[in-house]
């Protein structure tokens, strides 16, 4: 029998061959990239200790926020639009960043044709290295991060907390916000926190949240997004920290409470339902527009359409299988549990046979189809992507189907899926009678030419 140490995900495997210790990393701030020119503006010691000592004082309410793109803006705004707001850091990636933000502090969002801009935060890019001019500050002041919100795209985002994990313990929460399967989920997530903080995972492993966004939020240029489609916002625990797992409903009653993100507590159990129920979707929908080059809306209605329902209905099929495959494993069955109450088999089997269900291709169709609608007007993010030159997010949705079929082993369907990866990666723009074409076998002979 296999287990998931044995089939461990390469992105697992990458994360722990660098078995070196945590680094020591300094924050940048914008003293530390002023100009010569500017150092008469530049803060006395007297003002920098008033503000350490602030940071001191407010570090159980500071929120971090590692990735400033569109999530990154929405998050940050709708923090800052509490009547009473949690003290916020920005967290930048490029020193360039910093500089844009020095010239043109603040972030925009339009919303129903209304600018609204917040500029009252403090931003930061965490380095290895210490700046080489103005003071040199370690992240967090060499003290816990109790409050972290990840906002990168998905790819980046595990990678970016391990990178920061010496300022993380039980004490602290952290919260993602990507698109995809959160990767603390298990069968890995567990393997993560045993490598990464001990074997006694139960008291020193942060509290793990992730938040399902359905927020159309598109970007208008550095720090300045267009808030499309108002949705709403899921979060819940994904790993939490039976020891300290109170702390975490700082974090996730922000984000509750913050205007404008229609945000709403969640269990575990329907967190993960809905994480993968959106994976199915942004596996179908994401691709096809960023192959085919059309809003959303465009894969549900037009005279090719009729292949497109074919292709859908296929990978429907796949992604199907393995979702039900996952339903029947028993890395879920602490999820499904949870669901319970008691956990007594008889109800955990009863919990199954439900999922088993909802994830039927039939129903998984009319949810596809149901949030095409909703989102018809839209560009899909990796459409955007592709747009701008980026990297796109096919590995976190179709990669992550390839991927779980492989764990679990069960000789399931996924070709199309895989092929949907290689075309996005090659950078193909093809039409539909192009697009048809490399999916053959699913395009009906004609008895005639036959």
């Amino acid at each position: 029998m296999h287990n998931a140490q044995k089939m461990s995900p390469e992105w697992l495997q990458s994360l722990l061959e660098r078995d070196t210790p945590a680094p020591k990393l300094y924050a940048w701030g914008l003293s530390n990239v002023q100009s010569h020119s500017a150092s008469s503006d530049r803060p006395e010691r007297s003002s920098v200790d008033s503000k350490l000592l602030r940071r001191q004082d407010d570090s159980h309410r500071r929120v971090y926020i590692l990735g400033v793109g569109n999530l990154g803006a929405l998050f940050a705004s709708s923090l800052a639009s509490l009547p009473s707001p949690p003290p916020v850091t920005l967290v930048f990636h490029r020193k360039e960043l910093l500089l844009s933000w020095q010239q043109n502090p603040g972030i925009e969002i339009i919303r129903g044709g209304i600018v609204q801009k917040h500029s009252n935060f403090d931003v930061e890019l965490w380095s290895e290295e210490p700046p080489s001019e103005g003071q040199s500050r370690e992240v967090s002041d060499g003290r816990i991060i109790h409050n972290l919100l990840v906002t990168t795209k998905a790819s980046q985002a595990l990678p970016e907390v391990d990178r920061v994990r010496r300022y993380l313990n039980a004490n602290s929460t952290v919260a993602f916000a990507q698109n995809g399967m959160c990767k603390m989920w298990p069968p890995h997530g567990t393997l993560y926190n045993s490598a990464r903080f001990s074997e006694d995972q139960s008291t020193t492993h942060p509290n793990w949240l992730a938040c399902v966004t359905t927020h159309g939020v598109t970007s208008l240029g550095r720090f300045k997004s267009l808030h499309a489609s108002e949705a709403d916002v899921k979060v819940g625990p994904v790993l939490p920290n039976p020891r300290t797992s109170s702390s975490a409903s700082y974090l996730s009653g922000l984000l509750v409470q913050a205007p404008h993100l229609r945000g709403t507590s969640v269990p575990r159990d329907d967190l993960w339902i809905l994480q993968l129920e959106k994976l199915v979707v942004n596996s179908i929908i994401n691709p096809l527009t960023a192959i085919l080059r059309c809003k959303n809306g465009q894969l549900f209605a037009g005279e090719e359409g009729a292949f497109l329902k074919r292709l859908m209905d296929q990978l429907l099929n796949e992604a199907s299988g393995v979702l039900r495959g996952l339903v029947n494993d028993p890395s879920t069955d602490s999820i499904l549990q949870a669901s319970t109450g008691d956990g007594m088999p008889a109800e955990t089997d009863e919990v199954r046979n439900d999922l088993l269900e909802r994830f039927s291709q039939p129903r998984l169709r009319h949810m596809l189809y149901d949030v095409g609608h909703k989102v018809r007007e839209n560009t899909s993010s990796m459409l955007q992507d592709v747009r701008a030159g980026k990297p796109t997010e096919v590995d976190e949705f179709n990669g992550w189907l390839v991927e779980m079929a492989a764990y679990l082993g069960k000789h399931l369907e996924i070709a199309c899926h895989q092929t949907l990866i290689g075309l996005v990666k090659n950078g193909d723009v093809l039409d539909t009678a192009s697009l048809s074409q490399k999916f053959s076998h699913l395009v009906p002979v004609d008895p005639v030419s036959a």
